[in-house]
């Protein structure tokens, strides 16, 4: 006898339909479950035979072989339990084969026979829609995030009993305690304002300037500069996200288990600031079998910040070159390959020193040069040159006053990414810093005066012609804040200043 019906494996956020065979043979007893399981999902029939009974069900004395195909495809993790039981009771007879071959099954088995909610449902039910398998039974806890998908009709279900009983089992279902979600949910409370912020008008500027253009940015100075207020404040410059955008990263943050449902699509732009003792894996991602995506995905769309950016070890600094370049993060283990987005904007913070008090009248700096050398070594060439923005923060000052609010300054950045939305109207490029140099030269008419001033600095050894496209991006996004079609040559000697932190204009 042979029970069917569908499931989801997720391969980063790629969900892709899994047919669930269950094949019941007159023979000696056993379960076999074939498909290229991993670990947790081949000890799914412990689980799935408990449940069973535990529901008041009779575990077929039968040779078990469940099927899950396709079979070269590698899946992991413990949401396939439901699916595994209900195609089994399908081919015993205990449920409706027919209803059962017409729903997608989703979700973790208790051993009392209740339904835990799992990750990356989101990504999954949408990958079902997409299929045409539209009809999904989710755990109640998993509910509400199902039910954000269009076109998706869901099944919430607290038991096993309660899916057997709906596709046709003679079962009484009991009245239990729902299993709750339990996740560690990413903040999404409202961002601090930028009128907190006394004095430093040039960090401020710069801090306009690459949310305008979606710029990397480092900031270096003594402590208690402004440092880390500044970066906090960032998100809250950013436009919301898009349609596509807020499912993408909605989609990230269902599979790293740190989205909250109840507050619906993530519609702002994410803020993740890892601690400096953060591991390569917790950045870009990691773990047993089929990795999870780690900080730097989890800022899709949104800031990185790396408060005390020596402080970290360069093999988590080196990490971050592929996704600066290329805006995705490819992870490959041995249990399989994900592809997870990461375009985030990069904000580093750093002192001048390890004791911070290189820089400023009045400030003893204790530090052995080659102290210095080292500390601010860890940041290297090749990290740097991606940085479209490199700042000098000075001391505050008790007299700093206060600035423009988030408001004012956010209703000016909006209208210059509104600008570059209308340039790169019909390519794959949304801001300033994802176009290509080659473009923005194009754009120039071959006016080689606009940027003699880079040519220059190349020719000195302070810029690499990378950094020189990147000089030039952030010209065009000054000339976009002051409403204009184009840069002007004093934009492009601003933005010299803004990426050297004064030192080679």
């Amino acid at each position: 006898m042979l029970g069917r019906t569908r499931a989801v494996a997720l391969v980063g956020l790629v969900g892709h339909p899994v047919d669930v065979e269950s094949h019941l043979a007159p023979s000696l007893p056993g379960f076999t479950l074939v498909g290229l399981p991993d670990a947790s999902l081949a000890e799914a029939r412990d689980r799935v035979r408990a449940a069973v009974t535990s529901s008041g069900l009779a575990w077929p004395t039968r040779r078990i072989t469940v099927n899950l195909s396709p079979a070269t495809l590698p899946k992991t993790g413990s949401s396939f339990d439901l699916a595994v039981a209900i195609a089994t009771l399908a081919g015993a007879g205990l449920a409706d084969a027919a209803s059962v071959a017409d729903w997608v099954h989703l979700g973790e088995l208790g051993l009392d026979g209740r339904l835990r909610p799992v990750r990356g449902v989101l990504p999954c039910v949408a990958a079902a829609v997409a299929a045409g398998h539209p009809r999904v039974v989710v755990p109640r806890g998993n509910a509400v995030e199902a039910s954000l998908v269009p076109g998706a009709q869901v099944l919430a279900a607290d038991t096993l009993a309660q899916v057997a009983a709906y596709h046709g089992a003679d079962i009484e279902v009991p009245d239990v305690e729902p299993v709750h979600d339990v996740r560690t949910v990413t903040s999404r409370g409202p961002a601090p304002d930028l009128a907190d912020v006394l004095g430093q008008e040039d960090a401020r500027h710069g801090l306009e300037v690459a949310a305008a253009g979606g710029h990397h940015l480092l900031m270096v100075g003594p402590p208690g500069a402004g440092k880390t207020m500044l970066a906090a404040r960032l998100p809250g410059l950013l436009p919301d996200l898009c349609e596509a955008d807020a499912v993408e990263v909605t989609a990230v943050h269902s599979v790293a288990g740190t989205f909250d449902p109840v507050q619906g699509l993530v519609r702002r732009p994410p803020f993740e600031d890892p601690h400096h003792t953060a591991t390569p894996a917790s950045i870009v991602g990691g773990g047993s079998g089929t990795p999870r995506p780690g900080a730097a995905s989890r800022a899709h769309r949104g800031v990185l910040f790396l408060d005390e950016a020596p402080e970290f070890a360069s093999g988590v600094l080196q990490t971050l070159r592929q996704p600066l370049e290329h805006g995705e993060l490819v992870l490959h283990r041995a249990g399989g390959a994900a592809r997870y987005p990461a375009r985030f904007q990069l904000v580093l913070a750093a002192n001048p020193c390890p004791c911070g008090n290189a820089v400023g009248k009045g400030l003893t700096c204790t530090c052995r040069p080659e102290q210095r050398r080292r500390y601010f070594g860890k940041l290297s060439g090749p990290l740097l040159d991606r940085v479209d923005l490199q700042l000098e923060v000075p001391a505050a000052r008790p007299a700093g006053v206060a600035g423009e609010g988030t408001a004012a300054v956010a209703a000016r950045v909006a209208a210059a990414r509104a600008a570059q939305l209308a340039r790169w109207r019909g390519t794959t490029w949304r801001t300033n810093a994802e176009v290509p140099g080659r473009e923005l030269q194009a754009r120039l008419r071959a006016d080689r005066r606009l940027v003699a001033d880079l040519d220059r600095a190349v020719d000195r050894g302070t810029l690499s012609l990378r950094g020189a496209d990147r000089v030039l991006r952030v010209a065009w996004t000054l000339a976009d804040l002051e409403g204009r079609d184009g840069p002007r040559r004093t934009d492009v000697a601003h933005a010299l200043v803004l990426r050297t932190r004064g030192h080679g204009a």
